[in-house]
């Protein structure tokens, strides 16, 4: 029973302390030409903030100030307000960490002087947090995600460049329909489509078949696609319990029954395929919505749609009949995502949360 105290004062000690800092951030304007515009730049920390431990040679949190102070280029083309919100590995954010960025960045951009925000996250998770930004931010001016895949001590680091490149993008007038977006290595990727598909590659973001937004070369952004679906959430002061389970060949019920135990709001099931599962694991299933828990199916296979076409015991169809709603064409991060803002407003309605996971 002691310990138990002393777990819950901790962790409620922390969330007070991180919110606290959010409340009270480093800002400092660079550059003070009145011709120019202002870009209000957001740190969180990632990979293009970071440095080589000179002990270790790991890499470790640094700053962006005299990265963007010494780089001319970014100075003749805007003014920029840093605001250091954080400086953390991008694998310790959380939607609770999110939610707070929304604010701030939505704060940040009512200031009329300010045209637009370059965010600089890592990009471990920089696909999850565009997405929760673009379903939850009321500004209507732009806002890119960047970062960079080698950090500021390696002589080839793609932090400046990125940087750069988003900056531009900024301040030429994007299509107000893209929303949030995701620009590293010149190219400019929806919120909704991004994934990163290689570890260590600087030209680790695609967007799958519906392709790239657009192109930045030099000072000039190229438009190539535009973004038809937009769903907008207000954030709430409590987030429902969403897990993702992830399937595979001789699944059985087991954990999925232990996760539906845990008394969750919704379970994200990465199924195989167009949206199949096997006998045993439809069990878990229907004993996870016998306890009133929405649960959702995806696909573990990167592109296509999730239908209800197989109608054998864990197929598509008998989960449909079960159920089971489709998130047709969001993959296991970004339904569940949609789902703690969607739960949140809209309750465990599944017609409603349903229709928002139809969308191509």
């Amino acid at each position: 029973m002691f310990i138990k105290k002393i777990f819950v004062i901790i962790i409620i000690f922390s969330s007070i302390t991180l919110f606290a800092k959010s409340q009270d951030l480093k800002t400092q304007l660079i550059g003070n030409n009145s011709k120019l515009p202002t870009v209000a730049i957001i740190t969180t920390g990632g990979t293009i903030s970071e440095v080589n431990d000179p002990k270790t040679g790991s890499s470790i949190p640094g700053s962006l100030d005299n990265t963007i102070k010494s780089m001319q280029d970014i100075l003749s083309l805007a003014n920029i307000k840093l605001i250091e919100f954080s400086n953390i590995d991008s694998s310790q954010m959380t939607p609770a960490i999110w939610a707070n960025l929304s604010k701030v960045v939505d704060n940040t951009l009512e200031d009329r002087n300010i045209i637009g925000a370059v965010i600089t996250h890592g990009t471990d998770t920089m696909a999850e947090v565009a997405y929760f930004l673009d379903l939850t931010l009321k500004t209507k001016k732009p806002v890119v995600l960047t970062g960079a895949m080698r950090n500021s001590s390696n002589p080839y680091s793609d932090g400046p460049l990125n940087l750069r490149s988003a900056v531009i993008q900024v301040i030429s007038n994007p299509p107000k329909n893209w929303g949030v977006t995701v620009s590293l290595n010149q190219y400019i990727n929806a919120a909704r489509e991004v994934v990163k598909t290689n570890t260590t590659n600087p030209q680790t973001f695609e967007s799958g078949p519906k392709g790239y937004l657009g192109y930045i070369f030099e000072k000039n952004i190229y438009p190539i696609n535009l973004v038809l679906y937009h769903n907008k959430f207000p954030i709430p002061k409590k987030f429902p319990k969403v897990f993702i389970y992830q399937d595979y060949a001789g699944a059985t019920s087991q954990v999925l029954k232990f996760m539906a135990d845990q008394t969750p709001d919704a379970i994200v099931v990465e199924g195989l395929g167009a949206g199949n599962v096997n006998s045993e694991v439809f069990e878990g299933i229907k004993y996870a919505i016998d306890k009133n828990i929405i649960v959702a199916i995806t696909s573990t296979v990167p592109h296509g749609g999730i239908f209800p076409i197989y109608g054998d015991v864990g197929g598509g169809d008998s989960l449909k009949k079960a159920g089971v709603i489709f998130s047709v064409f969001l993959r296991a991060d970004k339904t569940r995502l949609l789902l703690l803002l969607a739960i949140a407003k809209e309750g465990k309605n599944k017609e409603k949360l349903s229709n928002y996971l139809q969308n191509p």
